[in-house]
C-alpha cells in the first residue's frame, strides 16, 4: 500500500508514474521462470533470493533457463559468505577460518550456521544455507566448479581483510587496499559470471581474454554502493573510503558529516565519484560483448542504475545525512531503456554523464580530471554509436553543390513533380471544402435560431450594407411578413 507522500510525489512526478506502470504491465521477460517444474526445495531457494535482494532477483528470475539456476545459487552463495562477513558481532577468531573454508561448505551436505548477530538482515539465509547446498549439488559440474572457484578466492580475501588490524580499526587506508577489496567482493563476482555465461554459450569467449572488464563490471557497482551507502557504514563502525582519499579533506573520517565541513565532504565525495567513473566506459564495452536478450538485460540494468546512482549523490550532501536511492519511478524507467540494446544503455550513460557534467563545480579539486572522465565516456560512446548523421551532411552539401558555378544539377523527376503538382490540388480542395462546409453550418444554425436573411439581401441590392434605423427597418420587415403567420 503507496503512502500518502509517495502518491503526492508520483502525482507530481506523473512521467515516473507511467515508467512504474509501462513497466508492471507491458513488460513481457524474454523467459520466465516455470515454477511448476521445479522441486519444493528449488521454490525455497528462490524465496531467499527474493528475501535477500528484491533487485536482483527479478532479472535474474528472466534468465535464460540454461542459466537461471546457477546464476540464482551462485548469488546465494557469495551473499551468504558476504553476510558472515558483514557480521560486525562475529569474532575473528570465528570469522577468518569460516570465511576461508566456506567454499568447502558448499558440497558439505546439510551444513548451516546460526552464529549471526540477531539483528543481521539475512541471517535466515545461513539459517536454512542447506538447502541451497543440496541444489548446488544438482547443476552441471562445471559451473558448481566455476562457484566454488570464486567463492574460495573470495573467502581467502575476505578472510585477509578481516584479520587485518589496520582495518578493523581505521577502515580501508590507501587507494590500493580500496581497489583490492572491491576486487574481493564484487570484481571477483564479475569473473565468476563471465564464465558461467561464457560456459553457457550465451556470452563472446573474448571476454575471459579481457579480465579486466569483468573486472569493472564488479568494481563499478560496488564502488556506487561504498558511495552511497557511507552514512550508514558509519552508523555500523564500519568504513570503506579510503583514508588516502578523505585524509586530503578532513583530519578524521567523522568530520565528513560535520554540516560545517560540508564544501570539504563534497570535494572528498567527488574524489570517490572519479575513481568510480573510470570504469564506466568499460563496462559499455563489456556488454557488446553479451550473446542473448536477458543475459544482456541481466548484466546492463544493475549498471545503468549505478550511473544513475552516482549522479544522484555527485555533490549531493544528503548522502552524508541518510542513505539515499534512487525512486522507484526512476529504477522502473532505467529497466525499461535498459532492456532493450547497448545503443539505449548507452543513451542512458549519456544523459546521466552529461548530467553529472552539468553539476560539477569548478571550485572542486577534481573539476578537471571529473572533466575528462565524463569526456572519456561520451568519447567511447561516440566510436561506437556516432551521433552524426551521414544523409543530414550529405543534404547539407548539397545546396552549396547547386551554387557551384560548375556544378551540374541533377535532372527532374517527372514522376515526382507530378505528385507533388497533384498534392498540392488535394490539398487546395480540402482547404475549400473545409471552409464551405464550416460556411455551410454557421449560416444553417443562424437561421434556425431567426436570422432574416431575406432583410439583409434587400439591404445589400439597394447598396446599403448599414443597419437600418428603425422606421425602415419596421418598414422593411412589414414588406416581407408573411401575414399568415
Amino acid at each position: 500500500m503507496p503512502s500518502a507522500s509517495d502518491v503526492v510525489y508520483y502525482l507530481i512526478h506523473f512521467q515516473e508514474l507511467r515508467s512504474i506502470i509501462q513497466w508492471k504491465v507491458w513488460h513481457a521477460p524474454v523467459h520466465e521462470r516455470n515454477e511448476d517444474k521445479e522441486s519444493i526445495t528449488l521454490r525455497k531457494c528462490f524465496d531467499l533470493l527474493q528475501m535477500t535482494s528484491r533487485s536482483f532477483s527479478g532479472v535474474i528470475q528472466e534468465l535464460h533457463p540454461e542459466l537461471l539456476v546457477p546464476v540464482a545459487l551462485f548469488y546465494l552463495a557469495e551473499r551468504g559468505q558476504d553476510t558472515i562477513e558483514d557480521d560486525m558481532t562475529i569474532s575473528l577468531e570465528e570469522k577468518e577460518p569460516l570465511l576461508r573454508n566456506f567454499h568447502n561448505m558448499l558440497e558439505k551436505e546439510g551444513w548451516t550456521y546460526n552464529g549471526n548477530g540477531p539483528n543481521e538482515k539475512d541471517r535466515e539465509l545461513l539459517v536454512k544455507f542447506d538447502i541451497v547446498i543440496g541444489e548446488l549439488m544438482k547443476i552441471k559440474p562445471t559451473y558448481r566448479a566455476i562457484i566454488k572457484d570464486i567463492t574460495q578466492k573470495m573467502g581467502n580475501g575476505m578472510a585477509d581483510f578481516a584479520a587485518n588490524a589496520e582495518y578493523n580499526t581505521n577502515g580501508v587506508d590507501t587507494v590500493k587496499d580500496y581497489e583490492l577489496y572491491c576486487h574481493y567482493v564484487a570484481g571477483l563476482v564479475g569473473e565468476g559470471l563471465t564464465r558461467l555465461f561464457v560456459e553457457s554459450g550465451l556470452a563472446n569467449p573474448a571476454l575471459l581474454e579481457r579480465p579486466h572488464l569483468q573486472e569493472s563490471m564488479g568494481q563499478f557497482l560496488q564502488k556506487t554502493n561504498i558511495i552511497r551507502d557511507v552514512r550508514e557504514d558509519l552508523d555500523d563502525n564500519r568504513r570503506f573510503w579510503p583514508k588516502e582519499i578523505w585524509s586530503k579533506h578532513v583530519n578524521r573520517f567523522e568530520d565528513l558529516f560535520d554540516p560545517k565541513n560540508e564544501a570539504a565532504a563534497l570535494n572528498c565525495s567527488s574524489e570517490m565519484v572519479l575513481n568510480a567513473l573510470k570504469h564506466a566506459d568499460e563496462c559499455l564495452f563489456y556488454l557488446a560483448g553479451i550473446k542473448e536478450q536477458s543475459v544482456f538485460n541481466f548484466t546492463a540494468i544493475p549498471q545503468s542504475m549505478a550511473i544513475a546512482t552516482i549522479e544522484l549523490v555527485f555533490r549531493n550532501p544528503q548522502v552524508f545525512r541518510k542513505n539515499i536511492k534512487i525512486t522507484k519511478g526512476q529504477a522502473c524507467r532505467l529497466m525499461v531503456q535498459s532492456s532493450q540494446n547497448l545503443q539505449t544503455v548507452c543513451d542512458v550513460f549519456r544523459t546521466y554523464i552529461r548530467k553529472i557534467h552539468q553539476k560539477n563545480s569548478p571550485k572542486d579539486p577534481s573539476f578537471l580530471q571529473i572533466s575528462i572522465a565524463c569526456g572519456k565516456v561520451e568519447q567511447f560512446i561516440e566510436s561506437i554509436f556516432p551521433s552524426q548523421n551521414p544523409r543530414a551532411m550529405v543534404q547539407q552539401q548539397e545546396p552549396a553543390a547547386v551554387a557551384a558555378p560548375d556544378a551540374q544539377a541533377a535532372p527532374a523527376d517527372p514522376t515526382k513533380e507530378a505528385e507533388a503538382r497533384s498534392e498540392m490540388i488535394y490539398l487546395m480542395l480540402a482547404c475549400f471544402g473545409t471552409v464551405v462546409f464550416i460556411s455551410t453550418i454557421m449560416i444553417g444554425v443562424a437561421w434556425l435560431l431567426g436570422a432574416r436573411f431575406d432583410v439583409a439581401i434587400h439591404q445589400l441590392k439597394h447598396g446599403s450594407a448599414r443597419i437600418p434605423v428603425p422606421d425602415k427597418a419596421a418598414e422593411a420587415v412589414s414588406r416581407y411578413d408573411h401575414g399568415e403567420l
